[in-house]
Parts: C-alpha cells; structure tokens; sequence
C-alpha cells in the first residue's frame, strides 16, 4: 500500500445545509471547528433535515470574520452573528439525545421558514454543554455537537470509485457528507482500520457509518434523485438491515490537519 493522504475536508456549520470544503481544518472537542454547530428545529425542537426536506441542501453556508452566511438563489443572504445575545433557550432533540440550546434570532428564523418552506428556527450549540458519544468504545470526553453521532466521518475515495464503477450515473462525494475524505488506499480499506494518525492527531475508528435517504439527495437540485445509490450499495455494503459506507472517528486532541496531510496507521497504541 502507497502512502495515504488527506484529499478534501468538509464541515457542515448548519446540520443538513450545505458543506464547505476546505484546506485546512481545526479540530476541536466537538469535532471540526464550526461543525454542526447549528441545527434547524421544529417549534417544539425535533430536529429537521434533508431526509425529510431534500431542499434543505439548496440552502448554503460561508464564513467569514466569525459570520456565518446563510444564502439561496432568489433570497437576500442572511447572516448569522457569531455570539447571540439572545437569553431564550431551546430544549433540542438531535435522536435520541435531548440538549439546551441557544436560539438565534427571530429573523433568522424568518428567513429560514421561508427559505425552506416550513416554520422553523435556528438554534447554536452552546459552548458549556456537552453532548457525549453514545457507543460503547466511547470515552467520558469524547462529545459531539449536532452531528448524528459521531464527531467526524472519513470515506476513501478508493471507495466511492468503487460505488461509482457500479452506478450508471456516478455521484459525487457531497452526497456522503463526509468530513475527512482519503486518497491511496485500496477501495473499503477503512473498514478494518482501528487506529490512524493525521498530522499527530492520534483518531479511532469506531464503527461503520449507517447511510440513509439523504444520499439520493441531488446536492445541486435539491430532490431525491430514485434509490441510486443505496439500491447499488445494499448489494454488497449491507449489514443486518443497515447499509454502511464510511466509518465514524474519534480524535483524542485537538489539532489541525489539512489536506496533503499523510494518514498513518496505528498498530498499537502508543
């Protein structure tokens, strides 16, 4: 096996909006810094996402000085301040977990709703709380924000090139919203990874990533786009019921890694 490095690194500021992809990423407790830090919500806090709201995905996300920029074709931007002064709290449902959150504004919130055609509000993860991974490697401080579960997710993009050589349309990486994409390995060789070092940042891999509806959303188009590519995948990424591609991490310090970075693997731990 040739040397492994780091090819594209993405964070999602707003869970289920669009990604940004970048050079360089700080990793933080949470994960990358700026990564599903925000989250759109029900007026009762049930979390909304593209599973159930494809054009979510048209909406799109920047930062600049601190401030997140929210934007769509045929809308002014909107900018989300980056501390709020607002003092009303949300109790946020993000599966299975239950967490305070600090609202935003009312008029994002209004722009949201309208954005996404549906009453909705934005809400911030606050920085005094925590939100523990719920898996059984797990440590005490290993926490997440609003991602499904895991900090970070890595896909190689060996494997894509595989899913892709099986499609008759081939789809971009966008679609697996990862955060740590890979290049030099053979297809799926992340799956029997277990320890990996990017840039001295010693990371787990801890299970499989579970992939739903939302990888037949057309980033670009806002729609399903048919059963492409779970249909493909489940004939041989199944398990049990469930369809993998990608594999959750932990990190164990902060950091910064970017691309170019060389991935290493661990045999033990050190």
């Amino acid at each position: 096996m040739g040397q492994i490095v780091v090819s594209e690194l993405y964070i999602y500021p707003v869970k289920s909006l669009a990604g940004i992809a970048l050079q360089e990423a700080t990793l933080e407790q949470t994960g990358f810094h700026y990564d599903r830090r925000w989250m759109v919500v029900t007026a009762d806090g049930q979390f909304l996402t593209q599973r159930t709201h494809p054009h979510m995905a048209l909406v799109k996300t920047s930062l600049a000085d601190q401030t997140l920029r929210l934007s769509k074709v045929g809308f002014d931007d909107c900018l989300v301040a980056p501390e709020t002064t607002q003092t009303k709290h949300f109790s946020v449902t993000v599966w299975n977990d239950t967490v305070e959150a600090n609202h935003v504004s009312d008029q994002v919130d209004e722009w949201l709703s309208e954005a996404i055609g549906e009453s909705c509000h934005l809400v911030c993860f606050p920085n005094d709380v925590q939100r523990q991974v719920s898996h059984v490697n797990a440590r005490s401080d290993d926490v997440t924000a609003f991602s499904d579960g895991f900090p970070l997710l890595l896909i190689s993009q060996g494997s894509l090139d595989d899913l892709n050589s099986r499609l008759d349309e081939t789809i971009p990486m966008q679609r697996f919203r990862p955060n740590i994409v890979v290049t030099g390995c053979e297809p799926f060789a992340e799956d029997d990874w277990q320890l990996i070092d990017i840039a001295g940042i010693g990371m787990r891999i801890t299970k499989p990533c579970s992939r739903c509806a939302m990888t037949t959303v057309d980033p670009e188009t806002g729609q399903y786009t048919g059963k492409e590519p779970l249909r493909t995948l489940s004939t041989y990424r199944r398990q049990g019921n469930k369809v993998m591609f990608g594999q959750n991490v932990l990190h164990d310090q902060p950091g910064r890694i970017g691309v170019g970075d060389q991935l290493r693997l661990v045999t033990s731990q050190q």
